[in-house]
């Protein structure tokens, strides 16, 4: 299905995009004329510049050039630990095709070849899969519980501040102002330092000591960082929003970039004509995508001439004036809220974890 021709409703059946974030779903649409695609199976994108492999859980319908990738009956056990060892090593295939717009063919992906762990008796090893799966998962959840402690997340209970704004954006009687994206930022003019001087600039797709600047392009998913650079050979901000100009599925996408960052191309980084900390620049990304992302497209690109003419609704105060206080609230009850499903998600799954061990042990 073209993804440009569907209706989004807010309930209704999983429709797959070409898209990194949430597990490749776009949104929801109404049940169409035929079956949707069965739970349990794989999605592989076959285009873009970027490919993705993602497990289905539910029934779904999807966009143009994907494909779906049932198990056989040589798979005598499939579960979700099972379906994420494969789709790791599917997208090892399918990320062979990135940086191109095209992709790969239907026989391409059908000939190559993954490698699954074996039993003795030459059957494929599932007990194995399930069980390095749950082991890296245990591994993830322990460094994040890690994180959580040392960022000083742990404490979730929300200020009256925060509950406050918690409860007040339920309120009907809120009072809300609209405002043109022009008035509230500035685009900053960011390019290469080597290119002022005419040389060619190396940049890194993993962060090291050496490439440590994060630098946006037309990404998808990642916060918007493509690659990263050597501090002295990019121009760089801190405290901007990312905005996506041009790219097949990534253009309008919007991204909080709180840290010094660095602009290569399709992307560029607005300013705002305010004092802005991190929890400001979360609501106004969250504002600013939701109004941008359904009108611009790969057709019609987000650039800031056309950008900074819409007009976003912020909350006010009884004067009228743009209620910093109250988004700064709003965030932080948004992120202990996170913070606490998170953390009760982690001791559900460690709790699998450990009943998994107990049984392959």
């Amino acid at each position: 299905m073209d993804s440009n021709a569907v209706d989004f409703v807010s309930e209704g059946i999983n429709f797959v995009g070409r898209t990194f974030d949430n597990n490749g779903i776009q949104g929801k649409i109404a049940l169409q004329g035929f079956s949707p695609n069965e739970p349990y199976t794989i999605t592989a994108t076959v285009i873009g510049n970027y490919k993705y492999v993602k497990y289905q859980k539910e029934p779904y319908y999807c966009s143009q050039n994907i494909n779906k990738l049932t198990p056989r009956r040589i798979f005598t056990t499939w579960n979700d630990k099972v379906a994420y060892f494969c789709a790791t090593s599917i997208y090892k295939f399918v990320s062979q095709y990135d940086g191109q717009q095209g992709g790969y063919k239907l026989t391409d992906i059908k000939k190559h070849k993954i490698y699954l762990p074996m039993c003795k008796d030459k059957n494929i090893d599932f007990a194995f899969m399930e069980n390095f799966i749950a082991e890296l998962e245990a591994e993830r959840l322990a460094e994040l519980e890690a994180y959580l402690e040392a960022a000083g997340l742990k404490d979730t209970e929300l200020t009256e501040a925060e509950e406050k704004a918690w409860q007040a954006v339920q309120d009907e009687n809120m009072k809300w102002g609209e405002f043109k994206l022009g008035s509230l930022f500035t685009k900053l003019d960011l390019r290469s330092n080597l290119d002022k001087l005419d040389k060619k600039y190396d940049v890194s797709t993993v962060q090291n000591e050496e490439f440590s600047l994060p630098l946006v392009n037309a990404k998808d998913g990642n916060n918007g960082i493509m690659f990263y650079g050597r501090d002295a050979d990019w121009d760089s901000a801190e405290m901007t929003i990312d905005i996506v100009a041009n790219g097949a599925v990534a253009t309008g996408n919007v991204y909080p970039q709180p840290h010094k960052t660095g602009v290569m191309w399709d992307a560029y980084l607005i300013k705002p004509n305010f004092l802005a900390n991190a929890e400001l620049l979360q609501f106004f990304s969250t504002t600013i995508y939701k109004t941008i992302k359904p009108k611009f497209s790969y057709e019609y690109k987000a650039v800031w001439n056309r950008v900074s003419q819409e007009s976003i609704l912020l909350p006010v105060t009884d004067s009228g004036e743009i209620d910093f206080a109250f988004m700064e609230n709003f965030i932080s009850a948004v992120q202990k809220q996170v913070v606490r499903g998170v953390a009760e998600y982690s001791e559900r799954k460690m709790a699998a974890y450990r009943e998994v061990v107990g049984t392959y042990a």
